[in-house]
């Protein structure tokens, strides 16, 4: 079959599943209802499939229909994307932007960064969205995103910048060093101290990353006497003296600077996640998706994650 054959009906069978039925598609498209119906009629002929149950109360699509209803969007949307690349000579950014972020280090390094970039480009409209867990791109119908951490290999449509690394560190309030004592910078110390640690989604505590000497970074599972689940809370039950926290600097540095927290083991501070920023390469010409991956790629750069 011809690729171009492929194309017929798909718009009309989209029309009628948005509008919800066969008569408001053909007001939509200007056509009699006889020739939507036939429309839909030649499309599950050719994919020798059925697209929708009908009733004589209701039109919805069966479960083949639903996957290929997800699927014509995406084509109709590429197709989209694709004219207003041809013309992306003559447009500003603009239109709806998606971009998903990590949670905690979305909202303190990101959104001042699209903030700015927002100001400058009024025209385009931003969904963001906040997940700290791996999401497809393309599935999910993201044009750009900020990952801390991530696989060294990308599948082939995902664009991505590496940005630098975050670096942690090991800190404690100087209430609690007021407690306990000087805290010796011996990796030997750990065994010793209250552990404050993140706990992860699964409800396991996010162990603690040593090194000894020149030998590769390992996990150190201290008994924890507070897990906790937020990023902010974490931080705040190191602030109020509950014990010590590995923690990155991008999370902290206002609160070093400000002699809130300060850093103990400094012979410990080790390299953590990486930060990326990633983009669908089918959508990196488009104004909007060139202009803000230029943006937050400067705006981002190890400085922030360091």
């Amino acid at each position: 079959m011809h690729a171009s054959e492929r194309l017929k009906g798909i718009d009309v069978f989209v029309t009628v599943v948005d509008a919800g039925s066969f008569t408001a598609a053909a007001e939509r498209l200007n056509l009699t209802n006889s020739a939507v119906g036939k429309s839909v009629a030649r499309l599950e002929a050719r994919l020798g499939a059925r697209l929708f149950d009908r009733t004589t109360r209701r039109l919805a699509l069966t479960d083949a229909g639903q996957a290929f209803y997800r699927t014509c969007q995406k084509v109709l949307v590429e197709l989209e994307e694709a004219e207003h690349v041809l013309k992306a000579g003559d447009l500003v950014p603009a239109g709806t932007l998606r971009i998903d972020l990590p949670a905690t280090y979305g909202r303190m390094h990101v959104m001042p960064a699209l903030f700015d970039f927002l100001k400058a480009h009024p025209a385009v409209q931003p969904q963001v969205s906040f997940t700290d867990r791996f999401i497809d791109l393309v599935e999910d119908g993201i044009d750009v995103a900020v990952r801390l951490g991530g696989a060294d290999a990308w599948p082939a449509p995902i664009g991505h910048r590496f940005l630098g690394r975050e670096r942690r560190i090991f800190c404690c309030a100087p209430s609690y060093l007021a407690r306990v004592g000087a805290i010796p910078d011996a990796l030997s110390a750990l065994e010793h101290v209250d552990a404050v640690l993140y706990r992860r989604p699964d409800g396991t505590p996010s162990p603690w990353l040593v090194q000894r000497g020149d030998a590769p970074v390992e996990h150190f599972h201290p008994v924890a006497g507070l897990a906790i689940g937020s990023a902010e809370s974490w931080v705040e039950a190191v602030r109020q003296g509950f014990g010590v926290g590995q923690l990155s600097t991008w999370l902290i540095a206002d609160l070093l600077a400000r002699g809130e927290l300060v850093r103990v083991l400094p012979s410990q501070a080790v390299d953590g996640l990486p930060l990326y920023l990633l983009w669908q390469r089918s959508r990196q010409l488009l104004p909007k998706v060139d202009a803000v991956l230029s943006h937050l790629g400067s705006r981002l750069r190890a400085g922030t994650a360091e």
